[in-house]
């Protein structure tokens, strides 16, 4: 259960960083799904390169460099 509320939180963090940079608007939940989206496809993008994020630091930078990718095909496409 701890691990649910740490993603969440990380993800929300990532998302609000991720509006900013992208200068995206968005609510709480909204940046709870890009954040954690964000980690998932920063994750796998990013492992392709041998590159990782460790801490909780590196886990936001992840999750935020994969949330702008988000961003940015979603607003491509609409």
């Amino acid at each position: 259960m701890k691990s649910i509320i740490v993603a969440i939180i990380i993800g929300a963090i990532a998302g609000w960083l991720t509006g900013i940079i992208m200068k995206s608007k968005g609510g709480l939940l909204r940046n709870i799904i890009v954040g954690i989206l964000g980690g998932f496809i920063g994750s796998f993008v990013l492992g392709l390169f041998g590159i990782t994020g460790s801490g909780l630091i590196g886990t936001i930078l992840v999750a935020v460099f994969g949330g702008c990718i988000l961003v940015f095909i979603v607003d491509k496409l609409f």
